[in-house]
């Protein structure tokens, strides 16, 4: 059941913790945002594409945020920056009423650009381990700072149809699932005004733009980033018996770890144990000392979490000790640790209720939760009732040639080939965030 809109012209949102005057149909600001955006639009999609060129690398986004924070400037946001590295936030006081903070991110992907589109990124740089890498917003970040600028225009333009103080962070490091952390311990909550509320959007590869999707609870997962070093005693690789052969200890091991989501982890409760690289040797006839397992670990619940992560230390031991092998290293890299993303319901539920007026029911989507992740989470832990939803960016041509028999799939997130359509996805994601403040926020009988 989903919570519809008040028939009052003074309603509390005491159900969701605070109270505040709203429009008895917030609907009613949606012209004048319709024709704010309209104004905007070309500006916006030259902002994106400029975005789209210029990626940078997580804790690397010096220039992203310096573009941002003058942008805000220019509206009259009070603007700081440096806020847990490259973070941005920017605060707008407009009367009394709630706080409601809205999240972008701004970091881009380690990946070479193949779309082919005008604008393409043509950025390489050295990432953190020194390695030179292509660059690429693979997974929708300039789609979301431009809706973010969007949507601030949008509401100062319209400030008086709400009152409240916004707070608009750009969060840097979203990629690696340190930069909410790193804003949080940095004084986010404490030296700016903490929000009773706090929104974001996502781009979705495979969602046709002018579409939105959204889930109620859980929405992500939890994931953690493992290391293993596996240890044996090298040599020649015509005397094996003379050795303690780390690589088929790493191939036991890898089909060992299998086992824990098949046969110990209740088949209700989702988890995935992913080795996403193996590493050791250096020629073909000589065995190595070592070997390291890179791990990913996904998780939607604290004790299944905690479960696995066990677990995996467990089989590795248990392996060497069966192959008279040194005790192998685990590392479970906390500093990335991204925490499971939990909707909450009731302001899932007011928002939704919102976009099916908005978009029609036929465009707003329930998805299930799914095993990615994503640090907006962490500002849910604070106590801070949050909604994430997610923006389609496929234009009516590809989509349609997706469904056709035998199509080829659609790229997913973070794919060298997976390309946003500026319009519609732009003003989708700037009238449905903005709709959504101030739906929360917004004056009666404007």
């Amino acid at each position: 059941m989903r919570i519809g809109v008040s028939v009052c012209l003074v309603t509390s949102l005491s159900f969701l913790g605070v109270q505040s005057v709203v429009a008895d149909d917030p609907t009613v600001h949606r012209e004048a945002v319709r024709q704010h955006i309209q104004k905007e639009l070309t500006s916006l999609q030259e902002l994106y594409k400029h975005l789209h060129s210029h990626p940078e690398l997580s804790l690397q986004e010096l220039q992203t945020s310096a573009r941002l924070a003058k942008e805000m400037e220019s509206l009259g946001f009070e603007v700081t920056t440096k806020v847990g590295g490259h973070g941005v936030v920017c605060v707008y006081k407009n009367g009394a009423g709630p706080t409601v903070l809205v999240r972008t991110d701004m970091d881009a992907l380690p990946v070479t650009e193949m779309t082919n589109v005008s604008y393409a990124s043509q950025v390489r740089t050295r990432d953190r381990n020194g390695n030179m890498v292509g660059v690429m917003h693979a997974c929708g970040h300039d789609i979301h700072m431009s809706c973010w600028i969007g949507t601030a225009r949008t509401l100062v333009a319209l400030k008086d149809r709400w009152s409240g103080t916004l707070v608009f962070i750009a969060q840097p490091a979203e990629e690696i699932g340190v930069g909410a952390r790193k804003m949080i311990e940095d004084g986010l909550f404490k030296r700016f005004p903490k929000p009773d509320y706090a929104l974001a959007l996502h781009a979705e590869a495979r969602l046709q733009a002018g579409h939105v999707s959204y889930t109620e609870g859980l929405a992500l997962a939890n994931v953690d980033t493992v290391d293993l070093l596996v240890k044996g005693s090298g040599g020649h690789g015509a005397s094996p018996h003379t050795t303690v052969d780390p690589i088929v200890l790493s191939a036991r091991i890898i089909l060992d770890l299998q086992t824990i989501v098949s046969r110990e982890i209740n088949p209700t409760d989702p988890a995935v144990v992913t080795v996403g690289s193996i590493h050791g040797g250096t020629k073909h006839n000589i065995i190595p000392s070592e070997v390291k397992l890179q791990l990913t670990v996904r998780t939607t619940r604290d004790d299944v979490r905690k479960h696995v992560l066990d677990a995996i230390e467990r089989i590795a031991k248990s392996a060497a000790t069966g192959a008279r092998a040194p005790e192998p290293v685990m590392t479970v890299n906390h500093d990335e640790f991204t925490p499971a993303c939990i909707n909450d319901k009731p302001l899932a539920r007011k928002t939704v209720a919102l976009f099916e007026k908005l978009l029609g029911e036929d465009k707003v989507h329930q998805r299930p939760p799914i095993m990615g992740g994503e640090d907006f989470g962490r500002y849910g832990r604070e106590g801070i009732p949050i909604f994430i939803y997610f923006l389609g960016t496929i234009d009516d041509e590809r989509w349609q040639a997706s469904l056709k028999p035998g199509a080829k799939l659609l790229p997913s997130m973070h794919s060298d080939s997976y390309y946003p359509t500026p319009e519609p996805s732009i003003r989708t994601g700037v009238f449905t965030m903005s709709m959504a403040v101030l739906n929360i926020v917004g004056k009666p009988g404007k």
